[in-house]
């Protein structure tokens, strides 16, 4: 049975040379972009208490992160990853209990799920691709993400995309030498895997 792909990554504050840092290992810019982020949940915030995130990004549509089963050792979650909006519908009436599901996008169950616009913000991203040396050609390049939002947080994201979770623990390898040689702190890892559409995610939120 084909499995979607898995992204492992690791979070961590950038700081001022950060990209200077990137050039010096070779990383290639490969775009800045601005986008708006939306997330909803009920007033009670009971979607992110229990570690599920719902967003509209401006120009991607809708996500819903949900928290998956722990894969691999060490400081990381595992999450799962859902774009596809009636897969994210059913998921929604499943957690939040009301009554018999609709058939309907995620923007038109709103209202009858309670809920609500709880954060907006704008983001600006400058995306870096970066193979370290001695890498096979075949190997996937790494993904690095710099975002900075409207009210002052920055941070940034090592991210590596495998086929398999046998795969994961050499892909953290990588992460954490990338990290190592960024010179940032320290910061959880995450392994993600996409459901629903064909995608191979957003990067950091």
């Amino acid at each position: 049975m084909a499995q979607g792909l898995i992204e492992v990554e690791r979070k961590f504050t950038p700081g001022p040379d950060t990209e200077e840092r990137l050039q010096k290992l070779g990383a290639t810019l490969e775009h800045r972009v601005t986008f708006r982020d939306t997330y909803y949940d009920t007033s009670e915030l009971s979607l992110m208490l229990s570690d599920h995130w719902l967003r509209q990004r401006e120009g991607s549509g809708w996500e819903f992160k949900c928290p998956g089963v722990t894969g691999v050792s060490g400081p990381h979650n595992e999450y799962v990853e859902v774009t596809s909006e009636s897969a994210i519908v059913t998921q929604l009436f499943e957690l939040l209990g009301s009554g018999e599901q609709e058939t309907a996008g995620v923007a038109a169950v709103l209202g009858r799920l309670k809920l609500q616009e709880v954060a907006s913000f704008i983001t600006t991203r400058s995306s870096w691709k970066l193979a370290l040396s001695g890498a096979h050609e075949e190997e996937s390049l790494l993904t690095v993400d710099l975002d900075s939002t409207d009210f002052g947080y920055a941070v940034g994201e090592v991210e590596a995309v495998v086929h398999e979770k046998a795969e994961v623990p050499a892909a953290l390898e990588k992460i954490i030498s990338v990290s190592s040689m960024l010179g940032e702190g320290d910061r959880p890892l995450y392994a993600q895997q996409n459901a629903g559409s064909a995608s191979t995610g957003e990067g950091t939120c």
